[in-house]
């Protein structure tokens, strides 16, 4: 995998974009990873959801879950899909809205220093090794563009927003994840 600096886009990733980004603030290096895991409807994998959640575009009408979102505006800068296929929404470069009210290592604003990636999953379902393998590549990726990225500053969103938020689970094997990294 190989990015693109001038553009913050990861050569060959299908590139959706978002509207639900802005500019990270002059001086604020990226050093930080966040995991999240999502699926949408709950539990349900493969269809449109997180794009359009992503993208402004989900109908309300399509499942009575989206009308409890409907209003969100959030977005991750990658998606790593169940069979292994990465999707990216926002430019490196920019500020995706993926982390919320969090807090970590001292520090609030996590969107202003951290790249936020979602991964195809629930709390209570295993991930998928190709899911495993290709954020590994991603992670490896992300590192050699930010080498403050280091594998201590690799968090989980239940990790910067404990009581709030707990993906990505029980189920996501931070061992094998972490050991897989380079």
């Amino acid at each position: 995998m190989q990015i693109d600096s001038g553009s913050g886009l990861i050569q060959g990733v299908r590139f959706v974009s978002s509207p639900n980004c802005d500019a990270r603030p002059t001086g604020v290096p990226v050093d930080t990873l966040i995991i999240h895991s999502i699926s949408l409807p709950p539990g349900t994998f493969g269809g449109p959801g997180v794009e359009r959640l992503f993208c402004n575009s989900l109908d309300p009408n399509e499942h009575p879950y989206y009308r409890e979102i409907k209003d969100l505006k959030v977005s991750a800068h990658f998606l790593v899909r169940r069979n292994g296929d990465l999707v990216q929404f926002v430019p490196l470069h920019q500020r995706a809205w993926h982390a919320g009210q969090s807090y970590c290592e001292g520090r609030t604003n996590i969107n202003d220093f951290s790249i936020g990636v979602e991964v195809e999953g629930a709390d209570n379902l295993p991930f998928e090794d190709v899911q495993y393998e290709a954020l590994a590549k991603l992670t490896s990726a992300l590192r050699l563009q930010y080498p403050a990225i280091t594998r201590e500053r690799i968090y989980g969103h239940g990790d910067i927003a404990p009581g709030r938020k707990t993906d990505p689970g029980p189920m996501f094997d931070w061992n094998r994840y972490l050991k897989s990294c380079s």
